[in-house]
């Protein structure tokens, strides 16, 4: 499909990212542990060239977006929330909540025009490997497009990846 991804070491202990000013860096400036996996020999000039020990796959939504809604059916969709929904008092979709509400009172602009996207984000972590004792896992974040219908923003097609992290443990939620 042509879509690009960016990959962008974290620290093990899930400290930070090493981009922008920690991108040169080869030791975590706050747990002070090194940016590569460690070899039991290893040495220190190996380990500034080796794999590094925890990696997030980022892909940037914008591309995707364009080519998701880049046809008349999907992008008239879109607006699904502002004028094709049944109003009726009781609580289907997103748009009915009271938060929903609150954001377009705050954001008058915004909330105006029905084509700005409203987004969410949910993850969940995984065993890649199927082995309860292993250590490693897989962290995805999905997107989820909320200006869709409920019969649509749940669909796989909607539902977009949007960031894989892959580590060696779990991810500390802090």
């Amino acid at each position: 499909m042509g879509m690009q991804y960016r990959k962008i070491h974290a620290c093990p202990n899930d400290c930070i990212f090493y981009r922008k000013e920690f991108e040169g860096l080869h030791k975590c400036p706050r747990c002070g542990v090194s940016r590569y996996k460690v070899k039991d020999d290893g040495d220190e000039e190996d380990i500034k060239k080796g794999p590094p020990a925890k990696v997030l796959w980022y892909l940037p939504i914008i591309p995707r977006l364009k080519h998701c809604f880049g046809n008349v059916k999907d992008a008239n969709n879109m607006t699904w929330h502002a004028r094709g929904r049944n109003c009726v008092g009781l609580l289907r979709h997103d748009v009915d909540l009271p938060e929903w509400k609150k954001i377009d009172s705050l954001y008058p602009e915004f909330g105006s025009d029905p084509r700005n996207l409203r987004l969410g984000l949910a993850t969940n972590g995984m065993n890649p490997y199927g082995n309860l004792s292993s250590k490693h896992s897989s962290w995805t974040v999905l997107l989820i497009i909320y200006n869709l219908s409920y019969w649509l923003c749940t669909k796989r097609k909607y539902m977009m990846l949007f960031t894989m992290i892959s580590g060696p443990n779990n991810l500390k939620m802090t």
